[in-house]
């Protein structure tokens, strides 16, 4: 079980959106585990404030230290435990990040809000900073919502079938190829003949295929770091093909 402990203001955020779809069910089959700790409940002020006024002035709130050490130090952790602070000054995070973490046992998330937080909390609690983007959120909640789901779905038990999550984009680096389903037919829209034959090395190829020619035509960046790393001779061949059509 890979367990997510979230320090958060906002607990009813995480708790709301892991109790529906497959989160959920992911928690139910004891495949992860969501514990959220809210720092408002370690603070030693009587009005159970958790920020206050920047040091050297400026514009909003700053989370303070004491709460927020408090609840860290709450947190039961275990030798293969990574911690992160969502920021946006933080490594954009990708899909093999989220491969990473879902080799860990347990990952505390900390969610800022307000201006930010005083930085001795990025000291103490010695944690990676990860962002989701580069534009700012009024909090860390979402973000935070986003690793979870990001990481659950590279854990065995939590889609069903692993395979699910192997074939999604970003995956091997690439884009997915197209899907369809029932009917064949619809509004003179039609699904390629090649899936509908039967001969599953012929869809294979085909499926790789687009996924060369998504990823071209939507991130060629993606696809240039997948050329310089290639070394499968098909995909190589299918590569070439694609690359040398006109259209792109």
């Amino acid at each position: 079980m890979l367990k997510f402990d979230v320090l958060t203001l906002f607990p009813e955020m995480i708790n709301q959106a892991c109790s529906h779809s497959i989160i959920a069910r992911g928690i139910e089959s004891g495949v992860i585990s969501i514990n959220t700790v809210n720092p408002r409940d370690f603070t030693k002020d009587k009005h159970k404030k958790v920020d206050d006024t920047p040091f050297g002035g400026g514009a909003g709130m700053v989370l303070m230290c004491q709460p927020y050490f408090d609840a860290f130090d709450s947190i039961k952790k275990n030798e293969n435990t990574e911690t992160i602070i969502l920021s946006p000054q933080g490594k954009l995070f990708n899909q093999s990040i989220a491969k990473d973490l879902s080799k860990k046992a347990q990952i505390i998330l900390i969610c800022g809000h307000y201006e930010g937080f005083d930085e001795r909390i990025k000291d103490y609690t010695r944690a990676r900073e990860i962002s989701i983007g580069d534009y700012v959120l009024t909090g860390g909640e979402l973000p935070a919502l986003c690793i979870i789901d990001a990481v659950s779905r590279n854990l065995n038990g939590f889609l069903g079938k692993i395979e699910s999550a192997n074939n999604d984009s970003f995956s091997d680096g690439l884009l997915e190829h197209p899907q369809y389903t029932k009917p064949r037919e619809y509004m003179n829209l039609c699904v390629p003949d090649v899936l509908l034959n039967g001969n599953h090395k012929d869809i294979a190829k085909w499926r790789r295929k687009k996924q060369f020619e998504i990823t071209q035509k939507k991130r060629p960046d993606l696809l240039e770091k997948f050329i310089k790393n290639c070394k499968n001779k098909e995909d190589l061949k299918l590569l070439n093909e694609v690359i040398n059509k006109q259209e792109y």
